[in-house]
C-alpha cells in the first residue's frame, strides 16, 4: 500500500500533481492505509497461564485470569465479549464470526474453558 502510494507520487504527472504537497498528502494517505492494514493484521488474543493479552486495533490489554468472569458469542455477534470482574465488556476481535461460524464457535468455546480452568475457581 505504501509502495504503490510512493510510486504514484513520484511518477504522476498532469495538472497539480508536481507539487510537493500533494506528493506528501499521497505518501501520508499510503502510510495511513498500511497502518491500518498492519493494526488489523495484529489482533489477537494470547492466552498464558497467568494472563489472557487482547490486541485490538487500538488498544491492547493484559488481563489476569480472575478479571475474566464469562465470554459471550451470541449468534449475533461480530465477534466475542469478555464479561469483567469491573462490570465492564471487552470485545476481542480475534475471534470474529467473518472467520466463519464453526471456526469462531470452536474458538470462543477455548476461550471460554480456558477462562474457566484458570480463572478465580482455579486453585494451584
Amino acid at each position: 500500500m505504501l509502495t504503490g502510494c510512493t510510486f504514484v507520487a513520484l511518477v504522476a504527472t498532469g495538472p497539480g500533481t508536481d507539487s510537493a504537497w500533494n506528493k506528501a498528502a499521497t505518501i501520508g494517505v499510503g502510510a495511513f492505509c498500511a497502518l491500518i492494514l498492519w493494526r488489523l493484521g495484529q489482533v489477537r488474543a494470547t492466552a498464558t497461564p497467568d494472563h489472557l493479552t487482547v490486541h485490538n486495533i487500538v488498544f491492547t490489554r493484559r488481563l489476569d485470569w480472575p478479571q475474566v468472569v464469562s465470554v459471550r458469542f451470541g449468534p449475533g455477534d461480530p465477534w466475542v465479549r469478555l464479561d469483567l470482574s469491573d462490570g465492564k465488556a471487552l470485545a476481542v476481535m480475534g475471534i470474529q464470526r467473518a472467520d466463519g461460524a464453526r471456526r469462531s464457535e470452536s474458538e470462543a468455546a477455548r476461550l471460554a474453558a480456558l477462562v474457566a480452568a484458570h480463572g478465580e475457581a482455579h486453585e494451584d
